[in-house]
């Protein structure tokens, strides 16, 4: 078994390969873990540089070594930011291949699905189908021309007859209205009054006559 085998646990041959997604998980567990790691560092390097700073001149020993420490620290703390580095470019890389093997699966999922529809289906089938499909379109537009059609209505008369009877109608009508029209012509009209109508005082005389035929017609009524 390989060093990385005993490290991380790598099964024999019959071995079950890990999954894209659970290596995945993995790295960032690790990222996580590294993170804590570094901001853990961080905090002890500004702790000896702060005891390096208090010590000074005063005591060189334990400012010595609060820098020894301190460099240490910050040695420790390159070194995980190299590791993070490559846990994150090994991470993408794993999920850019991963995304490409689901892309992958679902294209061909879709290739074969395509195929299944297809499977019964070629060029010259859907010719003949195209051609069955007009054939019938056809038909039911001649069918639709006969039904529309009028039956035995109007096909037993001549067009050009009706039409000369309809204008022989048109000019009898004409005729009777210019006979009309000239007979109003031979009418005499009125002629004037050769009296002159009464005047107003003639009309106050009759009034008066009036009057005295009504006294008469009471006193012989007595």
């Amino acid at each position: 078994m390989s060093l990385f085998g005993k490290l991380f646990g790598g099964g024999g041959k019959g071995g079950k390969s890990p999954t894209p997604q659970d290596a995945i998980q993995r790295l960032r567990e690790t990222e996580d873990m590294l993170a804590k790691k570094q901001e853990f560092l961080e905090k002890k390097i500004d702790q000896e540089l702060l005891t390096a700073k208090k010590n000074g001149t005063k005591n060189k020993r334990a400012a010595l070594q609060a820098l020894k420490r301190k460099k240490r620290y910050e040695k420790q703390l390159g070194q995980i930011d190299g590791t993070l580095s490559t846990i994150e470019f090994q991470r993408e890389a794993l999920e850019n291949a991963n995304t490409n093997t689901e892309v992958l699966k679902n294209m061909g999922y879709a290739a074969k699905a395509m195929k299944a529809a297809h499977e019964n289906m070629d060029i010259d089938k859907v010719d003949d189908l195209m051609a069955d499909i007009t054939e019938q379109q056809e038909v039911a537009q001649e069918i639709s021309d006969v039904i529309s059609r009028p039956i035995g209505f109007g096909d037993e008369f001549d067009e050009d007859e009706l039409m000369a009877e309809l204008e022989e109608l048109e000019q009898e009508e004409l005729d009777n209205e210019l006979l009309v029209i000239a007979g109003t012509e031979d009418v005499p009209l009125p002629s004037v009054p050769s009296t002159s109508l009464p005047s107003r005082p003639a009309k106050k005389k009759e009034e008066e006559d009036e009057d005295d035929m009504a006294d008469l017609e009471a006193w012989a009524a007595n």
